[in-house]
């Protein structure tokens, strides 16, 4: 995948035309992938360039603050020099202006197609516990599968809580550790009955069937998408 630095819109020769091109030859791939409906890690990705850039016009100590797990001291202080340089020079801000406005149109272009996709795969998934769910869901299993198969990928997930910014978030942590055949014999309750026997440290575990109506590429879109439902799904029970 074709990438940006994190400060590709102020590094090097400041030139309307020049970041166009970096920028353009950037969205085509990104876009060409969402024509795939491959989401992942494209619309992070654009999204974290959007918001770095818009904030670093904004506010120079808002990255310092808002992302100290993606930018590292030196970037910040390169983001922070440059700025101090390019704010006594009136006609390099204009410039940089000039990209900043153009780039941010054309991401949010990009973003909103990505957007658009995420929620109509979030709106084909369906999820159901399989049996009793005991109260504590923060570890055990789910089955993903689409409508068009029989083939069901069993995923082993582990919930945590995270602080950031005085804010609670959770994260979820999966493991794909069978792929199985669901027919008439081998049901989702037979699967969780099968589970229980084979893996003993989970002897009451969790377990939700997650299923797509339609066939999405699994690990660009369906699994990351289904990870989110998921953890949406669990802390609203």
């Amino acid at each position: 995948m074709k990438t940006l630095s994190q400060t590709w819109f102020a590094e090097g020769f400041i030139d309307f035309e020049l970041k166009k091109y970096t920028l353009l030859a950037y969205l085509q791939e990104v876009n060409s992938c969402f024509n795939e409906n491959k989401l992942y890690p494209q619309l992070a990705d654009v999204i974290f360039h959007y918001n770095n850039m818009v904030r670093f016009r904004e506010n120079k100590k808002f990255l310092q603050e808002h992302f100290p797990k993606k930018l590292t001291g030196i970037e910040v202080e390169k983001l922070q020099l440059l700025y101090e340089q390019m704010i006594e020079d009136d006609e390099l801000m204009e410039e940089l202006e000039n990209i900043i406005q153009y780039a941010a149109g054309e991401m949010k272009t990009s973003i909103k197609n990505g957007t658009e996709i995420y929620e109509f795969v979030e709106h084909k998934i369906l999820i159901e516990p399989v049996g009793l769910v005991p109260l504590d869901n923060k570890e055990g299993y789910f089955f993903l599968s689409t409508g068009t198969t029989k083939s069901t990928l069993v995923y082993h997930y582990r919930l945590s809580i995270f602080e950031k910014h005085d804010e609670q978030f959770r994260a979820i942590k999966t493991a794909c550790i069978a792929e199985w055949q669901r027919s008439i014999v081998n049901t989702y309750e037979n699967m969780k009955y099968s589970l229980i026997k084979e893996k003993k440290e989970l002897p009451n575990p969790a377990v939700y069937t997650i299923e797509a109506a339609l066939s999405f590429p699994l690990e660009e879109t369906l699994l990351p998408i289904a990870k989110r439902c998921l953890v949406r799904y669990i802390s609203a029970a």
